[in-house]
């Protein structure tokens, strides 16, 4: 019989990895709430309608790699529904803004999300078919300022924190702007006009795109087309008034709070549903794939899929590249030793081992327990590869009340009064 394995695109994330895992989960989420976001938690799958409605029927996403299903389990007299599992987040949240109807509030929601996603890609390093997003979207009604160039500058400068504060040195961020529902079809009709004759020359890609999405030829990284994108027309060029306006406010937001940027007129985001500012912060320790996180705004989202006007502005941070990324530049990731094991001198120790970890653990301490069938070498060996201490607890221990307590950095071994040891194991590391 073959063993059986996680399916091809999808892991295992396992220990000491999840610590690291939790370290970036916890920090986004400490920042996300200095900002005053609160966390929404949307259904893994959706209508399919909602994707083909919002993120575009022609993207490469819903055309080529969503996962979709007929699902039978409704009534036999009604149609079976087209489910997704859901390739990205904005979309759903965008659902629940409109089916709880939290614009009635007339107040900005400020929501993030945590979760996994799925894409039917070709997986490669730091891409799988069920991959991991930490996202946000500031949504509302025009009267909240939802339309603000502010809301863009301090989105983008929480994620500049964000990036700082888990660590992560030499990102860059890209800025452009899309413009506005009028400024981009102008733009599109420029490219697949200028792209007619040039696109017979690309790559297959850029062929399909040409025609299909035109944005995304602009993503490209053959290097042999590049010299020819660079002379496609540039969005910067179809940008009305007011566009370039809401730009240039962006940008003097972000230069006000010292928030360093590069404009990237190459930029544009092959999603429906953007409009306005986009921006992609990258970093060079992931090779030819550099994106760690990206964004912008999407004025016309809400009513794409059935709901009022509410411009809002998100962004999706790839958490499998920032992991990534993280392990480049920290090396092995090194599990987090426990305060102390408990090592009971016999069988008969083992329920006194139990309530003295019950206390320790109680008290907010890190606690491991061995087994009173271990001979002393091996507890002394296990600990210390799971603990800063080992505590011995034996008949005497359990009597006296002074427990034996090595510090395996120091080697120092010392007596401790038992209802002094919960402050002992929490003084400094060594």
């Amino acid at each position: 019989m073959n063993t059986l394995k996680a399916v091809r695109g999808t892991r295992d994330l396992l220990p000491p990895e999840t610590e690291l895992w939790n370290r970036i989960e916890a920090t986004a989420r400490s920042v996300f709430g200095r900002y005053n976001f609160g966390e929404i938690r949307t259904p893994i799958f959706e209508d399919t309608q909602l994707f083909a409605r919002g993120v575009g029927e022609e993207t490469d996403i819903v055309s080529k790699e969503m996962y979709t299903w007929e699902d039978r389990a409704r009534a036999q007299s009604e149609k079976a529904q087209s489910l997704t599992l859901r390739p990205e987040n904005t979309a759903g949240a965008v659902r629940a803004y409109i089916e709880h109807q939290l614009g009635e509030s007339g107040m900005l929601q400020k929501l993030y999300y945590i979760g996994p996603q799925f894409r039917r890609e070709r997986p490669q390093k730091g891409r799988y078919r069920q991959f991991y997003q930490i996202g946000a979207e500031v949504i509302g009604p025009p009267s909240a300022g939802s339309e603000s160039p502010l809301r863009d500058a301090e989105l983008l400068e929480m994620l500049a924190g964000l990036l700082d504060e888990l660590g992560i040195t030499g990102w860059k961020l890209l800025i452009n702007s899309v413009g506005s529902s009028t400024d981009r079809p102008r733009y599109i009709a420029a490219l697949k006009e200028a792209l007619k004759d040039l696109a017979p020359t690309m790559c297959v890609d850029c062929q399909r795109r040409a025609e299909t999405n035109p944005l995304r030829v602009l993503d490209c990284k053959v290097p042999e087309d590049q010299p020819k994108i660079e002379s496609l027309p540039r969005i910067a060029d179809y940008l009305d008034e007011a566009s370039q306006a809401h730009f240039a406010a962006v940008r003097a937001a972000l230069d006000a709070c010292g928030v360093e940027y590069e404009i990237s007129h190459r930029l544009v985001r092959g999603l429906d549903y953007y409009t306005r500012t986009t921006f992609e912060f990258q970093h060079g320790g992931l090779g030819a794939q550099n994106a760690l996180l990206g964004g912008g705004r999407y004025d016309g989202l809400s009513e794409m899929i059935g709901g009022p006007k509410a411009p809002g502005i998100g962004f999706a941070i790839g958490a499998d590249r920032l992991v990534l990324t993280l392990e480049a530049q920290a090396g092995q990731v090194v599990p987090t030793l426990a305060d102390a094991y408990i090592a009971p001198l016999g069988d008969a120790r083992n329920p006194d081992a139990l309530v003295l970890a019950r206390e320790l653990r109680r008290a907010g301490l890190r606690i491991d327990v061995g087994d009173g069938s271990f001979r002393i070498k091996k507890s002394f060996e296990t600990g210390n590869k799971l603990a800063r201490n080992i505590v011995l607890l034996g008949e005497d221990e359990v009597q006296s009340g002074m427990l034996t307590v090595k510090n395996f950095a120091s080697g120092e071994q010392t007596k401790i009064a038992r209802e002094q040891l919960a402050s002992a194991l929490t003084a400094p590391h060594e």
